[in-house]
């Protein structure tokens, strides 16, 4: 049976991380914990992000490992950080919508892609930041195909 990419122990809503660090670090312990990763891939993460930044615009990043990362990842999956204050993203960005991803084979462009339409449209993240329970933040996911 395939792995469920997002389970709703892969998402924390009003978090509140001291820094971007602290932010890719809690998204890559979400992937660790829940077996998609090893902890290599934290690393990777953060190789990644020293490349060119995961910021993507409208208050939304997407921290994720490097092509060389792939022997770390054992499931695609993809874990969200809601952080209503915002966390300083480098460049003067804040970012409150965290998603952690790692996608097996090429999974993440499809993983990316689902985020990329969500996030396309202001009022999905306002949506997503008013979010109360992990629910409501899966549905919004479900209904993007």
């Amino acid at each position: 049976m395939a792995k469920e990419i997002l389970p709703a122990e892969n998402i924390i809503l009003n978090a509140s991380p001291a820094s971007q660090e602290e932010a890719i670090r809690e998204a890559g312990r979400l992937l660790v914990e829940g077996g998609y990763t090893d902890e290599h891939y934290i690393d990777k993460m953060f190789e990644r992000e020293e490349m060119s930044s995961t910021f993507m615009g409208n208050f939304v990043a997407i921290p994720h490992g490097t092509d060389d990362a792939k022997d770390s990842v054992y499931h695609s999956g993809m874990s969200v950080i809601q952080v209503p204050e915002g966390v300083d993203y480098g460049s003067g960005n804040t970012a409150k919508l965290i998603f952690g991803i790692a996608g097996k084979n090429n999974e993440h462009l499809e993983l990316l892609s689902k985020i990329a339409i969500l996030c396309s449209e202001e009022e999905n993240i306002e949506r997503m930041l008013n979010a109360t329970t992990k629910e409501e933040l899966l549905a919004m996911f479900s209904e993007v195909e």
